[in-house]
């Protein structure tokens, strides 16, 4: 796997690359340089808002450009994108069915030493209670360029959650394709489970699935980049083909995608599950990894679980 700059810097590249050929979409930017969106301006003034840090404002600036026809992409951390802005969102981007991409960074506790009030473990929970609201995650630099082309021609409220550190691929350039609403098989190393991760962290759950097949336990993990609609046939084919679901997510357990794909489950294909996320608490600072182990949330951790899953699901 490459070394690879944060989704979130090439997200907002790749969008300025788009922008040299296809015209047909604005820009309005937080002040925060969250994701280089700042340099379209530099390329294309005419069509870059700075607001400042005002996150209520640009909301309501960039529904108003989407009113009249216009295809708009706002920038800003995802503690600011979800919370101050809720209401925004909801009433003047949502119940419209308006036609804006909210780019949010630095979520979940990858955002580490910039303090635990900026880590937004909760955001998905919040958006996807909103009507009209599309969800997506991408695991690494390759995917995030990927989803950057199907946004700009994507019409609707769109929540793209995107990540603050450096990560390596997972996906190799030229051979990936996002299909959208579709879960992506990352491995298949037999049907003893099936770990359903999204985000940053499908490489740890991928890592976890080929220790555990080392072990003579056999994992399908699924990357489900589409968080809201999810794919449900996928999950409840795993329930049924594997007879058990771990989820791993950077986010509250509470809302997201655990809580959707544990929601799917129960109503459909009851079998052994176990999510495994931030607990009902607040981010905290300091290093994501330690973060993560603090969490249950690094590889090992996932590997055991994963481990006490199977012999529930065995009796």
């Amino acid at each position: 796997m490459a070394k690879a700059m944060a989704d979130r810097h090439i997200f907002g590249q790749e969008l300025c690359e788009i922008g040299k050929t296809n015209p047909n979409f604005v820009v309005c930017n937080a002040d925060t340089k969250a994701c280089n969106l700042e340099h379209f301006a530099d390329l294309f003034p005419d069509r870059a808002f700075s607001i400042g840090i005002a996150e209520q404002d640009m909301t309501d600036i960039a529904a108003g450009l989407a009113a009249c026809g216009n295809k708009v992409f706002i920038s800003t951390f995802a503690v600011f994108a979800t919370m101050r802005a809720c209401e925004q969102v909801r009433t003047f981007i949502c119940h419209p069915n308006l036609n804006v991409t909210i780019l949010a960074t630095h979520t979940g506790l990858q955002v580490g030493g910039d303090g635990a009030t900026h880590a937004a473990v909760e955001d998905v929970g919040i958006m996807s209670s909103m009507p009209n609201m599309t969800i997506v995650q991408p695991a690494d630099g390759v995917s995030a360029r990927a989803i950057a082309h199907w946004a700009v021609d994507f019409n609707g409220p769109l929540y793209v959650r995107l990540h603050r550190n450096p990560v390596p691929d997972f996906y190799k350039p030229g051979e990936f394709t996002f299909t959208f609403g579709k879960a992506i098989t990352a491995a298949d190393y037999g049907k003893d489970l099936t770990i359903i991760s999204s985000g940053i962290l499908l490489a740890k759950a991928y890592e976890a699935a080929g220790i555990l097949n080392s072990r003579g336990i056999g994992a399908r993990v699924l990357d489900m980049q589409t968080i809201k609609p999810l794919d449900t046939e996928a999950v409840i084919r795993a329930a049924k083909e594997t007879g058990a679901i771990l989820t791993v997510e950077d986010h509250s357990i509470l809302n997201g995608l655990g809580a959707a794909c544990a929601e799917t489950v129960v109503e459909n294909c009851p079998v052994p599950m176990k999510r495994i996320g931030i607990p009902d608490c607040f981010g905290e600072s300091g290093d994501p990894e330690l973060l993560y182990k603090a969490h249950g949330m690094d590889t090992d951790s996932i590997v055991e679980k994963a481990m006490e899953l199977v012999r529930r699901k065995e009796g």
